[in-house]
């Protein structure tokens, strides 16, 4: 049997898709994002690079295929507005009322400035609507899961560790912002698990549930429903 030579993007390819290769991976991003908190996406969005380079644009090794746009673009908003009503409607004001209001401080430049607002919404789809997607449900999610044997309980085993990690990565947002964003995290997760194979909806979902927060922010109005929600019930 004649050995068949491996290219080094091949070696690369294969180090990268080993399971104590992924673990460690993981283990390094939750590290550097419990105390260094952007350091940690930074690293993992550079190994999900290099990964989907060594694989040789492999799309599908990050639940990535070829979407039908309508439906997705429709499940996305539909998924956005849900959370909404879900965790900012119902869950936030509760858990604010327990742990204090979230620290919204760093988005303080896009109140009633529109060109800020216009940068940051694209900004916020390319490096969370995309890229944290990718990241924490396409990469983290999934490996987990086909490390743990693909079934549907390791699938679910990977959406609650990811969701902890993805809301330790909203830190700077305090307490209640940790709470909230795992929570998110965990809904996200669950929409891919359910849409395994089409990554694309969890990636619309994202984006359009934060381009609500924003706008809300934009119009200095995100406190508005938490506040009314408060007076009513609290």
């Amino acid at each position: 049997m004649n050995n068949i030579k491996l290219s080094f993007r091949d070696k690369i390819g294969k180090l990268f898709g080993r399971p104590i290769f992924i673990i460690s991976v993981i283990t390094l991003v939750f590290i550097l994002t419990l105390f260094t908190g952007g350091v940690g996406y930074i690293f993992g969005m550079v190994i999900v690079l290099i990964t989907f380079w060594a694989k040789r644009w492999d799309w599908i090794y990050f639940g990535l295929s070829k979407p039908k746009w309508t439906k997705s673009i429709i499940n996305g908003i539909l998924y956005a507005i849900g959370i909404f009503v879900l965790v900012d409607i119902l869950f936030q004001p509760i858990i604010e009322h327990l742990f204090g209001e979230i620290d919204l401080q760093n988005f303080d430049g896009i109140r009633g400035n529109f060109i800020n607002y216009i940068i940051f919404v694209l900004f916020m789809w390319i490096i969370a609507g995309i890229g944290e997607e990718i990241l924490y449900r396409g990469y983290i999610v999934k490996r987990i899961a086909i490390i743990c044997g693909d079934s549907n309980k390791s699938w679910l085993f990977a959406v609650a560790i990811t969701a902890v990690l993805f809301g330790l990565a909203h830190i700077y947002q305090g307490i209640s912002g940790v709470i909230t964003t795992g929570i998110i995290g965990l809904i996200m997760g669950m929409i891919f698990f359910k849409h395994r194979k089409n990554l694309f909806i969890a990636m619309l979902t994202h984006g359009f549930y934060d381009m609500i927060g924003i706008t809300l922010i934009y119009l200095d109005k995100e406190r508005i429903i938490t506040e009314f929600v408060n007076n009513l019930i609290l």
